[in-house]
């Protein structure tokens, strides 16, 4: 049996329910305020302390989340300075002859750095055409070209 002025696309029906949001901002606060004043009881209207104190409520609780906001905000951008930070400093090992341990083998390893890059928030190292993350790394060494002849003191008298 078909009903007619029924389907299921109506909004009672619908496959796309609406759900009401767990979080009240401050448009939602102004509304429900508005909404309480328009409908209080005129013979006995509301305190307006206790308008003041929940809109000071109100603001201060937004004042915290500007300021939560802030701080996510810095927590970001600490953690980008951190990522080129590691990228400016493995930079410093190009040219250079590393030592290195292999974490999974545990075998030791030496190579010259041809370049760096971040992969996964973590400095790797090109050596050898393999990617060695930094962290492995046990020793470095000077390039081979700018070891000095020794020497070092003056002669005669």
């Amino acid at each position: 049996m078909d009903l007619s002025g029924i389907s299921s696309t109506d909004p009672v029906f619908g496959t796309t329910p609406t759900v009401p949001s767990s979080q009240l901002d401050k448009d939602a606060f102004l509304k429900l305020l508005v909404t309480q004043m328009q409908n209080q009881d005129p013979l006995s209207p509301a305190d307006s302390t206790q308008y003041v104190s929940q809109l000071a409520q109100f603001s201060s609780l937004e004042q915290m989340q500007n300021l939560n906001d802030n701080l996510v905000g810095m927590a970001t951008l600490q953690q980008n300075n951190a990522l080129l930070s590691q990228l400016t400093e493995s930079s410093t090992l190009i040219g250079k002859t590393v030592q290195w341990t292999d974490p999974n083998s545990g075998a030791s390893s030496s190579g010259t750095v041809t370049a760096v890059k971040l992969s996964n928030g973590a400095a790797l190292l090109e050596i050898n055409g393999q990617d060695i993350p930094l962290t492995s790394v046990t020793m470095v060494q000077p390039p081979a070209d700018s070891g000095s002849s020794g020497g070092g003191g003056t002669s005669g008298s």
